[in-house]
């Protein structure tokens, strides 16, 4: 999971493990139970969502072939229907992670030993289907490895309807990382790679892009028109974790959002014979308050990303590709971090790119490669912070990855990621020698779901 760290303006200093830390996105067995339908049907690999997965999730997670408690109410008492069996569900996931040369000591990625275990990596568990009628969830709740202890992870509860005879179907929706309500894995909850390091460092991220991750609560409405056209908007507040509430003054505080921050989602999806392709676009604002341990300063850091996105999918008989990609743009202006001594310039830019693919061999197998670039301002305040920054976020590198289904619910991966340019540099990244290769990375991992 993703932690907002000690500010946003040095969280966006600081290198987040594995392009974002390791990826929250399961496929939830409890569904299968509910629906009475094989994993396959809403997944190809999982986490990944075939386009009966996407209608499943905009309908609230409410399709369900189980046995149901039900009253039609009266004299009074509102509806009841709730399935027999609580929908309930497990994840185990463990790694091996090894570096191409250890990080140095003082790294916050530092460690005595190359080729580290982790048994879990994460251990999750769901709670994920039909609430009542027009209602359902996927909440889940996972212990993580470094942190050693258990808390709240993506969540996203939802009411879902239709109307014109089942042309629009139309929702609200709760929850606590932007873009997890998304149907499609080119946007940031939910995407590429699906699984990864946490113990390895990545390039910086957007706010849109994990940022945010379990430390803000948000509402919003979406619909999806005609299977053709689909747009959300949803209005987030901060509400971190382990932090009490209101949150402290002081230089520990974490930076917060000062009113709502506005998230926007707009795409179009459309098939063509064996093809699918998706094109859309999304965003998100908002005005920061740097901790008050950053004093003196006056007003707040604002921050507007917008994105575009794609999904490509096409059918080999058995077999299947599908190519994902996305750019964000992030402009910060930044004159309380500047004022507080936090940042060197009023104003910066941030870019990430990233695209991927995956060809799955039938249901069993899949072989994955992706690019990412990230590129910004130069800033000697802003990214001095973590890791050997040298005042420049620029990083390139790529992931190559092969998967291995034995059973519907069971996976087992190979990932190795290179990086060409870390930190503005393709050697001596950090001035005491560590070149960007350095940080390659070999990631062997098993997931279970039950």
């Amino acid at each position: 999971m993703s932690i907002l760290s000690r500010s946003i303006t040095l969280g966006l200093g600081l290198s987040a493990a594995a392009l974002g830390f390791s990826q929250s996105a399961w496929a939830v067995p409890s569904f299968a139970r509910q629906t009475g339908l094989a994993c396959a049907a809403c997944h190809t690999t999982y986490p990944e969502l075939t386009a009966f997965g996407r209608l499943f999730k905009l309908n609230g997670y409410t399709l369900t072939g189980l046995q149901q408690v039900q009253s039609s109410g009266g004299q009074g008492l509102p509806e009841l229907k709730i399935n027999e069996i609580p929908p309930f569900s497990a994840m185990f996931q463990t790694s091996v992670t090894h570096m191409k040369e250890e990080m140095p000591p003082g790294s916050p990625y530092y460690n005595s030993q190359n080729n580290n275990v982790e048994f879990p990596q994460q251990m999750s568990f769901f709670f994920a289907g039909e609430m009542s009628p027009h209602m359902g969830s996927f909440i889940q709740f996972t212990y993580d490895h470094q942190q050693d202890h258990f808390s709240i992870d993506n969540t996203d509860i939802r009411y879902a309807n239709q109307a014109m005879g089942g042309n629009l179907i139309y929702g609200l929706d709760m929850n606590n990382n932007p873009s997890v309500e998304d149907p499609w894995q080119s946007t940031p909850a939910w995407g590429y790679p699906f699984a990864s390091s946490d113990l390895t460092p990545g390039p910086v991220a957007s706010l849109v892009d994990g940022t945010f991750a379990q430390q803000v609560a948000g509402l919003g409405a979406y619909a999806m028109w005609n299977n053709l056209v689909y747009g959300d908007f949803h209005l987030y507040r901060s509400e971190q974790q382990g932090v009490s509430q209101p949150y402290p003054l002081g230089p520990t505080a974490n930076s917060t959002i000062s009113g709502v921050a506005p998230y926007w989602r707009l795409a179009l999806q459309h098939n063509f014979g064996e093809n699918y392709i998706e094109v859309g676009t999304y965003g998100m604002a908002a005005d920061m308050t740097p901790p008050s341990g950053a004093l003196p300063y006056s007003g707040r850091d604002k921050y507007l990303d917008t994105a575009l996105d794609a999904q490509y999918e096409r059918n080999f008989g058995e077999n299947s590709l599908v190519v994902r990609t996305t750019y964000i743009h992030e402009k910060q202006s930044l004159d309380a971090s500047q004022a507080g001594g936090l940042a060197t310039n009023s104003s910066n830019t941030l870019n990430t790119f990233r695209i991927n693919g995956t060809y799955h061999i039938g249901d069993k197998s899949g072989l994955s490669a992706g690019y990412f670039n990230t590129t910004g301002s130069s800033d000697a305040k802003l990214y001095s912070q973590a890791n050997g920054f040298a005042g420049n976020p620029d990083t390139t590198g790529y992931i190559l990855q092969a998967t291995y289904l034995p059973w519907q619910n069971i996976q087992f991966g190979v990932q190795y990621t290179g990086f060409t340019k870390f930190n503005g540099a393709s050697s001596n990244y950090d001035g005491a020698g560590r070149s960007a290769s350095d940080n390659n990375t070999l990631y062997v991992y098993g997931w279970f779901m039950w």
